[in-house]
């Protein structure tokens, strides 16, 4: 390989080849491209939109599958299709379940993140992801990828937050993080206006009328969880704006890679506790 090409790095900002030894990118002024700190896996990962979705993906589909193999039973024979294959409440409890039994009694906070990430059931995290790939691309496309981040990991701590203020004693799922993006969805609706901005607004209108009809008829939904999630969508969207108010600022930027080594620490301590509690240390 040419020592030219040896020495060259892509900018994680706008993806360009370039020299190490710049010390600002001269296609998008990024100051030390190079940089360990600015030029890493973590900060290369938000630069690529499809895989970022797909790791989040890959994310609540592994964490589901070590909550079923840390359970007494490996699978859940039931006529209802809702509980097969399903991890026991023990393991999830383990893992970083939320609510206030996990709150009060065990002074989990940081359970209002690792929840969001935890599933009772293939159906529960088939949909959640299903619905999570539809809303993700919109809102990287109008949001940026480290807003829709802020908002996912923020909107479903806050969706949790108001479960528990509402007593909810034992909830799970990363529906409050998607009811974020689709909250954040329904204010740029709003907001943006036009024949564009007003499709949005009633398409995403009839996703929140079907989630709450759904979550009425349907025993066990954690209504307050996807309510809470939704108005913290909405709140957030407005105070971090869409591209067409202002572009991704680094502060969006910083506040994304908080949220992500947060997740990644929460998650981590949530696999060591299941493990721990499941007598394998």
């Amino acid at each position: 390989m040419p020592e030219k090409q040896k020495n060259a790095v892509l900018c994680p900002n706008c993806r360009k080849l370039i020299s190490a030894s710049e010390p600002q990118c001269p296609y998008c002024g990024l100051r030390r491209p190079a940089s360990k700190f600015i030029n890493n896996p973590l900060v290369r990962l938000f630069s690529q939109p499809a895989r970022f979705i797909k790791t989040i993906i890959y994310l609540n589909a592994g964490m589901f599958i070590i909550s079923i193999l840390l359970s007494n039973k490996m699978i859940h024979i039931s006529a209802n299709p809702l509980t097969f294959l399903s991890p026991d409440s023990r393991s999830l409890l383990a893992m970083g379940a939320t609510g206030v039994i996990p709150i009060d009694r065990m002074h989990r906070w940081w359970s209002l993140l690792s929840a969001n990430y935890l599933h009772g059931g293939i159906l529960h995290i088939f949909f959640n992801m299903m619905a999570f790939r539809q809303i993700a691309g919109l809102i990287i496309r109008e949001y940026g990828i480290h807003r829709m981040f802020i908002l996912y990991t923020a909107g479903g701590i806050i969706g949790f937050l108001v479960s528990y203020l509402a007593r909810t004693n034992f909830t799970i799922g990363s529906s409050a993080a998607v009811c974020s993006l689709i909250g954040a969805a329904l204010y740029y609706g709003k907001s943006r206006g036009g024949l564009y901005g007003n499709i949005i607004y009633r398409q995403i209108g009839g996703w929140v009328l079907a989630i709450f009809i759904f979550g009425f008829l349907v025993p066990g939904i954690d209504n307050w969880g996807h309510g809470g999630g939704i108005a913290a969508g909405i709140a957030l969207g407005f105070l971090l704006g869409y591209r067409e108010q202002r572009e991704e600022l680094r502060l969006h930027k910083s506040l994304a890679h908080i949220a992500a080594l947060a997740t990644i620490a929460v998650l981590a301590l949530s696999v060591f506790y299941g493990v721990y509690y499941s007598g394998l240390l």
